[in-house]
């Protein structure tokens, strides 16, 4: 049972949280009770789920997210996995709505699909990295905000959507970059094998860029957007020393730094949309 609970990487939900966050702020009018479902159907039952059914396909032996030394898997973390995946389903048929419930299921097939032998999105670098940052990113944006705003989904939800899968672009062939050895064990060339450890960090810089011009279309009044700026410099100038640190020597490119990257843009874009949810609100 321990080694199920640390296969669900119940804290990488904390990483994917802005993205449900940033949907709540921009809502003009939310419903905070299919607000609470979602969040709790998402961050507690979806993404574990997919953490799970992935660790089961993958098994690996080195550092994946946030898991240093992954335990061994067994067949009933495959069991699970479905289990969460279920409850899901019908959580949210009953309390949020049918077409939430399809959300549900065309992510968890994609999630599926992107380690499972037969399938394994994972061994196509761009397809996989294009696949996962819009179901993560503007789908997810999209189904919580149609979701908790009464089936509403105007023009102006468009713009962060995609701000959300850009922030994933840059992001998530960062998680990667420490697991290249891992990932050619199996043969699996992923996106930041692909465009090498330096690459993987000019293609974050690049994404990042494109996701500020984003911002400050989308933040109103402007002021915001140099809230946003003020609140995730930490994160920025982590990056930036980062950068240089890999550009001396690769093998700075490692397990530590990537989770607490992670774990800083998670904890300044989380205190950033929660705070712009009171003002707009």
């Amino acid at each position: 049972m321990k080694n199920i609970l640390i296969h669900l990487r119940l804290p990488f939900s904390f990483f994917l949280l802005p993205v449900f966050l940033f949907a709540l702020a921009q809502s003009p009018n939310p419903d905070s009770i299919k607000a609470w479902w979602i969040f709790f159907i998402l961050h507690f039952l979806l993404f574990p789920a997919s953490n799970a059914y992935n660790s089961y396909f993958d098994k690996d032996e080195g550092s994946i997210g946030l898991l240093e030394t992954p335990p061994p898997v067994t067949k009933e973390l495959f069991y699970v996995s479905w289990l969460l995946d279920i409850i899901g389903l019908v959580l949210g048929y009953i309390f949020v709505s049918q077409w939430f419930v399809v959300y549900l299921i065309i992510y968890g097939f994609i999630s599926k699909a992107y380690s499972h032998p037969s399938i394994r999105l994972k061994k196509y670098p761009v397809l996989s990295w294009i696949i996962v940052c819009l179901f993560q990113g503007a789908l997810t944006y999209l189904a919580v905000y149609f979701s908790i705003n009464q089936g509403s989904l105007p023009n102006s939800a468009i713009i962060p959507s995609l701000i959300c899968t850009s922030n994933l672009l840059a992001i998530y062939p960062i998680t990667q970059v420490y697991q290249h050895e891992e990932d050619a064990k199996r043969g699996d060339l992923t996106m930041s094998r692909l465009l090498g450890i330096k690459g993987t960090f000019v293609n974050a810089l690049f994404w990042l860029g494109v996701s500020s011009i984003g911002y400050f279309i989308a933040l109103k009044p402007v002021s915001n957007f140099f809230i946003f700026g003020l609140m995730t410099f930490p994160l920025m100038s982590f990056l930036v020393i980062w950068i240089l640190k890999v550009w001396k020597d690769t093998a700075a490119a490692n397990f530590k730094m990537t989770m607490m990257l992670n774990l800083l843009a998670s904890i300044c874009l989380n205190a950033f949309f929660g705070m712009l949810y009171f003002l707009n609100h």
